[in-house]
This record gives structure tokens, C-alpha cells and sequence, in this order.
């Protein structure tokens, strides 16, 4: 698959824990419809895709009676493997994108490289008793689980770190702002070759 043309993918996952189905296009026009039984995490997806200029459709069911871990961590995992199918071979992507993203007194740096490789450094603590967002409520702990999972199936690098910030909602908020701007940038086309002294990625 090349760049040409409108990059999208759709995914499906079934399991005893979680059945997913995505629809992504990387190319817009920035709508989203999600629904995955999790408010708060519905409405950072759709910052996702209005920020990562992203299509994106999520239908997610999970057993949110025993936790929501299964269900964020099979979105991730269905998402990230969409946006590596959907950018192909990845000719003529700038590849390399930074952000540094605020939302009142939070502050989130992100870095990373669709690189074919996945790694993830994720340095946003939370502690343990943090009370959940949204009802039912949406650890902040599971954003990391999200992204670990996303980076791990996109297979790209993803560097995320707090600069600054205290409320709950900001920081994971400014989190999925970040890496959407960063995301954006890094997918633009720019140019007709492969970004790699490789000649693939």
C-alpha cells in the first residue's frame, strides 16, 4: 500500500473479553463515533481524532463489570493496527513529529517516529488511589495501557512525558492532544520516498 489517495484501514478484534471494530482514515476530516461503554474515554478518543485530524469510528463492548483495562487495551491494540495498515509504506511521510501541548496549568511533551519499530517511554504518573473519570469511571492509569498498546501494534516510537500539572482530567486530556499533534505531523505527506536510509520502515 502507497500514500496515494485517502489512507484508511478497518479493524475488528473478538475475544472472550472484548469485540472492537474500527474504521480509520488518517486523511479526515476529523469526525468522530465513539462508543465503548467508557465516557471519559470516548471523549479522549475524540480528541484524537479531532486533533489527530483522524475518521475515526471505535464500537467497543467489553466486560466492564470486571475492569475496564480489556476494553481500553483492545481499542489501543485495534486502533494501532488500523493507522499501520492505513500509512502502507509510509513513502513521502515526514516520520519525525514533537508536540508540547497545555491545557490550563497541565503541560505534556510527546516525541516520536513512525518508525516500524515499537518502543514506548511513558512518563505521566499517577497515583494509585486516583479516583477514576467519568461513570463508569476511567482509570488515568489506563491512558498508559491505551498508548502502550497503540505504539505496540502501529509500531512506532512514542516518547510521552508531564512537564507540569495536577488535575486528573488536564493531564490525560493534554496527553491525547500531544500525541494526536505530534501524530498529525508525523503522517503528512511531504514528499515521494521512503524516509529512511533503509528505503523502508
Amino acid at each position: 500500500m502507497t500514500t496515494t489517495g485517502p489512507r484508511r484501514a478497518e479493524g475488528h478484534r473478538s475475544t472472550k473479553e472484548t469485540t472492537v471494530d474500527v474504521s480509520l482514515c488518517v486523511d479526515g476530516p476529523a469526525r468522530a463515533e465513539v462508543s465503548t461503554g467508557l465516557p471519559f474515554f470516548d471523549h479522549m478518543l475524540s480528541q484524537l481524532a479531532t486533533h489527530g485530524g483522524f475518521d475515526l469510528v471505535v464500537r467497543a463492548e467489553g466486560d466492564l463489570e470486571v475492569d475496564a483495562h480489556h476494553t481500553v487495551e483492545d481499542v489501543g491494540i485495534v486502533i494501532g493496527g488500523c493507522f499501520a495498515e492505513a500509512l502502507g509504506d509510509k513513502r513521502g511521510v515526514r516520520r519525525f513529529a514533537s508536540s508540547l501541548v497545555p491545557l490550563d496549568e497541565a503541560l505534556v511533551e510527546v516525541a516520536l517516529d513512525v518508525s516500524g519499530r515499537a518502543y514506548f517511554a511513558y512518563d505521566v504518573p499517577f497515583a494509585p488511589d486516583t479516583p477514576g473519570l467519568g461513570s463508569p469511571p476511567f482509570d488515568p492509569q489506563l491512558a498508559e495501557e491505551f498508548w502502550r498498546a497503540f505504539t505496540t501494534a502501529s509500531a512506532i516510537t512514542l516518547h510521552v512525558r508531564r512537564r507540569e500539572g495536577r488535575n486528573t482530567h488536564h493531564v490525560v486530556e493534554a496527553v491525547f492532544k500531544g500525541v494526536a499533534r505530534a501524530l498529525r505531523d508525523a503522517v503528512r505527506v511531504e514528499g515521494a520516498d521512503v524516509p529512511s536510509t533503509k528505503g523502508t520502515l
